[in-house]
């Protein structure tokens, strides 16, 4: 397992790595985050007490690049599996669950990634505690404990299991994807039916115009969608 670097409060896990490239393969985790960094840019909540904030810096796994983060977020999901919340993955890489009684998709996580030639680099944020109060999405962010979470393991030794499932990304299970083959989708621009997941990590979709493959650049705004097309 890589050493784990334990901070009280910094601006971002990520940032730190990219500043220290002294520090070698190694984790970081921290209580608090003052600019917690999202996907696209965008910021992430990381309130002390409310989460497990982590990155690391690892040799480049031997998989397909595009589905690094997938795959680091599957290990995620297996690693919390012993909580008892069944845990999948929103395309392309956020880690969600179903919320009961309803059964409406819940965001629980979220990751970013940079790959090198000589390394890469992961940053994760999974709402342990607390969630951040965000209206209007439509997959809303949703903290463990409030899913019927049990026995969460502490930070310390969460982040330290993340760190060894990480080390052998492209061998674990998952519960659940979403979407799935024949699910209605919609995002900013555009619609149509999932034709399922590429094993380089895309997402095939069949539109109006024909076959598409989706990177996540491509898209932005994934859910569900509630007409015919």
């Amino acid at each position: 397992m890589y050493p784990l670097i334990h901070l009280g409060i910094v601006d971002s896990t990520q940032t730190f790595l990219a500043r220290h490239p002294e520090l070698g393969f190694c984790g970081v985790l921290a209580d608090m985050q003052t600019a917690g960094r999202g996907r696209g840019g965008n910021a992430w909540e990381s309130s002390q007490g409310a989460g497990l904030w982590l990155s690391a810096r690892i040799p480049p796994p031997k998989i397909y690049s595009g589905i690094v983060l997938q795959s680091a977020m599957v290990a995620t999901a297996e690693v919390l599996k012993p909580c008892g919340v069944r845990l999948g993955l929103k395309w392309p890489n956020d880690l969600v669950a179903y919320r009961q009684p309803d059964k409406s998709l819940v965001k629980v996580g979220g990751i970013i990634g940079e790959q090198k030639e000589s390394c890469t680099m992961l940053g994760l944020g999974v709402n342990l505690y607390s969630a951040p109060d965000m209206p209007g999405r439509a997959i809303p962010p949703v903290a463990l404990i409030d899913l019927g979470a049990v026995n969460v393991p502490n930070n310390i030794d969460l982040a330290k299991s993340i760190l060894t499932a990480w080390n052998n990304l492209g061998t674990h299970t998952l519960a659940f994807r979403w979407p799935e083959r024949g699910d209605l989708i919609q995002w900013e621009d555009g619609s149509g039916i999932c034709q399922g997941w590429e094993p380089d990590g895309r997402l095939a979709v069949q539109t109006e115009s024909g076959l598409e493959l989706l990177t996540a650049g491509d898209i932005r705004g994934l859910e569900f969608h509630d007409r015919e097309i």
